[in-house]
């Protein structure tokens, strides 16, 4: 089932989503620079990696909050440019040939289209990747993206914590560490991945405990969207 619509190249809230600003980037680089240098393990170099740390722009990773914690940088180092690199290759955007990473011609085909390639890249990043063993989770949280949209669709049009929605969906969690690894599952292959879509935001409060922030759509999430319950929604404004 296809959540998504189309939308216009010059939609001005594809601007929104951080994982399609990168993969423009990313591809950019190539057509700017050429191909990207590979390691003997097939990830970027650090050169390409210290260069996406200053130009990602990543939400809670940027540069110097990456090198605080890293004197180099390595691909794992940055788990964004991780990821887009395993959604490139595996989409066929780009490839590895000869120890360099090179844009595809389908790559550069999309490259010119920032509504193709969002149609490309989100879906697939959304719906297809197993969330939990990229996060190094066991198991992710029980249900399917069908639920989750619909739900989220509802609660999160006034704002939401990682606790209020994971109680609307599941009932309350336990207070122990098994109800912090629910909550942290729910944050990590739910929350996190359509804020990184560019569909969600996180929005931290002003005095930051766990579960304290809150998420709100963003102005993508209504234009990108189509959802069983958005008549429901309609309805509800319109009363």
């Amino acid at each position: 089932m296809s959540y998504f619509q189309d939308l216009a190249d010059d939609h001005p809230e594809l601007s929104y989503s951080p994982l399609l600003r990168v993969a423009q980037l990313t591809l950019q680089y190539t057509q700017d620079h050429g191909p990207i240098g590979l390691t003997k393990t097939s990830a970027f170099k650090r050169a390409f990696v210290k260069w996406a740390a200053e130009h990602f722009d990543w939400p809670g990773m940027s540069h110097d909050e990456l090198f605080i914690m890293n004197k180099v940088l390595n691909e794992y180092d940055f788990p964004p440019l991780e990821l887009l690199h395993f959604i490139l290759v595996q989409m066929k955007l780009a490839r590895h040939y000869k120890g360099e990473f090179r844009i595809t011609k389908r790559g550069t085909a999309l490259l010119k289209s920032p509504a193709a390639l969002f149609t490309a890249v989100i879906p697939f990043f959304l719906l297809e990747i197993d969330h939990a063993a990229y996060s190094r989770l066991k198991d992710g949280p029980v249900g399917n993206w069908d639920v989750w949209l619909n739900v989220l669709n509802i609660e999160v049009e006034d704002g939401g914590s990682i606790k209020q929605l994971y109680e609307v969906l599941y009932g309350v969690a336990p207070d122990d560490l098994s109800g912090w690894r629910e909550l942290g599952a729910f944050s990590h292959c739910v929350l996190e991945p359509l804020c990184w879509a560019g569909l969600l935001v996180e929005v931290e409060a002003e005095h930051q405990r766990i579960g304290g922030s809150q998420y709100f759509k963003t102005p993508l999430w209504n234009s990108a969207l189509k959802l069983d319950t958005n008549d429901i929604l309609e309805s509800a404004q319109r009363h």
